[in-house]
């Protein structure tokens, strides 16, 4: 029955195309212009799309947080392609940053009047679920339930298919794709981008856009003005405060250092990481120390290792991570031990926790609570102890960390002030840029100086809480730390 109602979609999309030649191409020259917006997740091939269809490398194969516009003449067409920021193929449009969904609002606004067609990138020789066909839904109704009228789907990597048609690999795949494949009115295209120079590909490719157009009664898509208005507000007001952030950080450090001795850059650090599974923990603890010290498969306990980094000892603790949306109530005992025993393997306690989030993924309240909540097992006092490390930062590219915060809303905001706005943004992926580890540990010093003022020293029975709830004392006396022991005495 599902092969029937394939096969009826197929022939309607050849009665499409005969009326299109019928009526339209026969009276008419072809578009003198076309404006095209590509989609799709993230790695989909969207810039290769972006490349074949302009005949030459306009577009950076690397990943962008912004939107990309570029020109050309191809087939007598003078051709506008603006390529969106990509999402995480199996990442809901509720967990993407807020600054991915106003790009891809921005998008379709950047070839007025509108796009003739926006192409959907998906790559044939991936598998296209369930989860997939949710993401990608999410992230195209943001432009609203019209645009799908205007949306062709465009297969990338098609040499893999070899001697496969299209249309068995579509059957093959299932009731997702065939979903997708019947909101877009059964309107698709295969590309092969490793091989530009049949251009013949690319003249099809026009031609059905046109053909798209037609369908639309000659009609290009075009986004409510209300929302992009709203959209264009939003995101200026956000970059004001963005701005504001920046003041208040950069005066903050500034004070901090008028005030620190140069004693206060200490000859040994200790630095426990914490943060969600997949965070980054493992990487970030490797780029600190600048080698492959941390495994970066996951762990049930806490790991400890030293090296020697910009003339300092330092000690790097990893406390295993929990899932991102679940509270410290939904979590096994072991990794709750866990957190409290990693604040307790660099005696008399770490200078600083890293609290590590992902720049590339949404920070809503269900984060929030998780977050909070596995932090306070430490005690109210650990947030002052705290630095917000943002990973991934090379997503960002030419967006700065503070319009990431104040885009993404008041959860983030909230974990900010929580920690004083004490934040870092680290790429893990270039090591080479030493000076990122070095301004990290130069604000864990500061951290430390924050909480020195005045020194505070104790040398009551500190208590520890062992897995097994006996507790242990011992007599100590340590300034400028952080003490989880005195937190639990307390």
């Amino acid at each position: 029955m599902r092969w029937i109602d394939f096969s009826l979609n197929v022939f309607r999309a050849i009665i499409y195309r005969y009326m299109y030649f019928v009526f339209v191409a026969g009276d008419t020259q072809h578009f003198s212009e076309l404006r095209i917006v590509l989609m799709g997740y993230k790695e989909a091939g969207k810039s290769s799309s972006g490349n074949s269809i302009l005949g030459r490398d306009e577009f950076d194969l690397k990943t962008s947080a912004q939107c990309l516009r570029r020109h050309g003449e191809v087939a007598d067409r003078h051709v506008t392609v603006i390529e969106a920021p990509g999402w995480w193929s199996d990442f809901t449009v509720e967990e993407s940053p807020e600054l991915l969904k106003e790009e891809i609002l921005l998008s379709v606004s950047l070839c007025p009047p509108g796009p003739h067609a926006v192409l959907l990138i998906i790559r044939v020789d991936i598998g296209f679920k369930e989860n997939e066909r949710k993401a990608l839904q999410g992230h195209l109704d943001l432009l609203s339930e019209r645009v799908w009228n205007h949306t062709i789907v465009l297969f990338t990597c098609g040499d893999s298919l070899l001697d496969t048609s299209i249309e068995q690999q579509i059957e093959s795949e299932g009731q997702d794709l065939e979903w997708l494949l019947d909101k877009c009115g059964n309107r698709y295209h295969v590309l092969n981008n490793k091989n530009r120079s049949d251009n013949t590909q690319i003249k099809e490719l026009l031609m059905k856009i046109e053909e798209t157009v037609a369908q639309n009664n000659g009609f290009h898509f075009q986004i409510d003005r209300k929302i992009l208005q709203e959209m264009k507000e939003r995101k200026r007001a956000e970059e004001q405060r963005a701005e504001e952030r920046m003041k208040r950080m950069k005066k903050q450090r500034e004070n901090i250092r008028s005030q620190m001795r140069e004693a206060q850059c200490l000859s040994e650090l200790t630095i426990v990481l914490m943060g969600h599974k997949l965070a980054g923990k493992s990487s970030t603890g490797n780029s600190i120390l600048g080698r492959e010290e941390f495994d970066l498969k996951r762990s049930a306990q806490c790991v400890r290792r030293h090296g020697e980094v910009a003339d300092r000892h330092i000690t790097v603790i990893e406390a295993p991570g929990w899932w991102s949306d679940y509270t410290v109530e939904e979590r096994p005992e072991l990794l709750k031990h866990e957190i409290g025993l990693s604040v307790s393997l660099c005696p008399p306690g770490p200078h600083a926790v890293l609290l590590i989030i992902r720049v590339d993924i949404g920070f809503k309240e269900t984060n929030r609570k998780a977050v909070q909540s596995h932090l306070d097992l430490l005690g109210e006092r650990v947030w002052s102890h705290t630095v917000v490390l943002f990973t991934h930062g090379d997503s960002l590219l030419d967006t700065s960390i503070e319009q990431h915060i104040e885009s993404e809303g008041q959860d983030l905001q909230w974990l900010l002030d929580k920690c004083g706005n004490r934040y870092h943004v680290l790429n893990n992926k270039n090591r080479s840029d030493d000076t990122q580890i070095k301004e990290l540990l130069e604000k864990i010093d500061e951290t430390v100086a924050q909480n020195n003022w005045p020194v505070r020293r104790k040398s009551s029975p500190i208590k520890i809480q062992g897995a097994d709830n006996k507790i242990k004392s011992q007599e100590l006396m340590q300034p400028c730390i952080y003490d989880v022991r005195s937190q639990k005495s307390e």
